[in-house]
């Protein structure tokens, strides 16, 4: 087997259950108090870290097939509604779960603390992102104004990085690699690509939630 086909082996369902198997294990943890002292933030906000992971993969798919040959862009689509699960997931932990459903307090978090504001921003725009990851949106966008629509991953992934700083308030490593890896990853894209003559048009159906660059 080619290099080329290795890393297109895997089928692209496969992945979801990959990527959703940390999401089973957290929610398991936290019903059996396994989380450590407050597993209710725990679960809140490591299904965030797999949230920007899952992102910051999906950035990486065009830097890794330009500078390593490794074409992973058939699974762009399924990393991208990964990470948008996992931030709907992170969400409702904090809606149902934190806050208990009491929209007065979330309304009030919104507007006073500026993460949250910076969360539910990069959720919005997200949000689109995902329902259009389909052909049918593809058709009825059209290819260049689907691309365009789904460059505000690069925004959203941004806004997740500083959301996750302003939680943790005291900078420690983790955040800190997360926001550079994104600004990173998002720097390589101003790097202008090299086609080679025999390079095919990439369907865009495949760059979901916005790395279509």
């Amino acid at each position: 087997m080619t290099q080329s086909r290795l890393w297109t082996a895997l089928p692209e369902w496969a992945l979801y259950p990959l990527f959703l198997a940390p999401a089973v294990y957290l929610f398991a943890a936290a019903f059996m108090n396994a989380l450590g002292a407050d597993p209710l933030k725990a679960l809140e906000n490591q299904l965030g870290e797999w949230a920007l992971r899952l992102l910051i993969l999906g950035l990486a798919v065009t830097p890794l097939m330009r500078l390593a040959r490794i074409n992973l862009v058939k699974y762009r689509r399924a990393i991208g509604l990964s990470a948008f699960i996992y931030v709907s997931l992170h969400l409702l932990v904090y809606v149902w779960l934190d806050q208990q459903q009491n929209w007065s307090a979330i309304w009030q978090d919104i507007v006073k603390r500026p993460y949250i504001t910076i969360g539910m921003t990069a959720f919005l725009m997200l949000a689109p992102l995902a329902i259009t990851s389909n052909r049918l949106s593809i058709r009825k966008l059209g290819a260049q104004g689907w691309r365009r629509l789904h460059r505000l991953v690069y925004v959203a992934a941004i806004l997740g990085a500083v959301h996750y700083l302003l939680i943790v308030k005291a900078w420690p490593l983790e955040p800190i690699v997360y926001f550079g890896l994104i600004v990173f990853l998002l720097a390589l894209r101003l790097v202008p690509a090299r086609r080679s003559p025999g390079s095919r048009k990439r369907d865009p159906a495949n760059a979901s939630l916005g790395a279509s660059r």
